[in-house]
């Protein structure tokens, strides 16, 4: 005999889950730099307890920090840190710096060839010069 119990395809046998699923917080700018202030302006021992009542971890400030000094947050950024960035290049810059790393290979090259061609000359001078000193003591 088989029981007639209502279950769920997924094999759960109860009919609802009894515990809500959690929502995603979402924090306003006002609160984030309100935060970020509160906990940079508190001594050391007191960060923690700042981070407890809000029910935060620590990481949370540190990425809205972040996020207020490159003024995402409205607030005013802090001293820029680190380089700035350098404006992007023309098309015109980037096909003449292309051009002249070709003109430096082509130049390397170049060299190469010409050392090996006088190589080559002197190489050949030298067999006939053998080949004329072989010939004068054959006679």
């Amino acid at each position: 005999m088989e029981s007639e119990s209502p279950e769920r395809p997924g094999g759960s046998s109860s009919p609802r889950d009894p515990a809500p699923r959690p929502s995603r917080r979402v924090f306003s700018n006002a609160y984030k730099l309100r935060i970020v202030t509160e906990y940079e302006n508190a001594p050391h021992g007191e960060k923690g307890a700042i981070l407890r009542r809000e029910g935060l971890f620590s990481s949370h400030v540190v990425e809205w920090a972040r996020a207020r000094d490159a003024g995402a947050l409205g607030g005013k950024p802090a001293a820029a840190r680190g380089p700035e960035k350098k404006p992007a290049k023309s098309a015109e810059q980037i096909e003449l710096e292309k051009l002249r790393r070709e003109n430096e290979r082509l130049k390397a090259r170049l060299a190469t060839t010409e050392t090996a061609l006088d190589i080559m000359g002197k190489a050949h001078a030298l067999l006939e010069q053998i080949s004329e000193s072989a010939d004068g003591d054959q006679q």
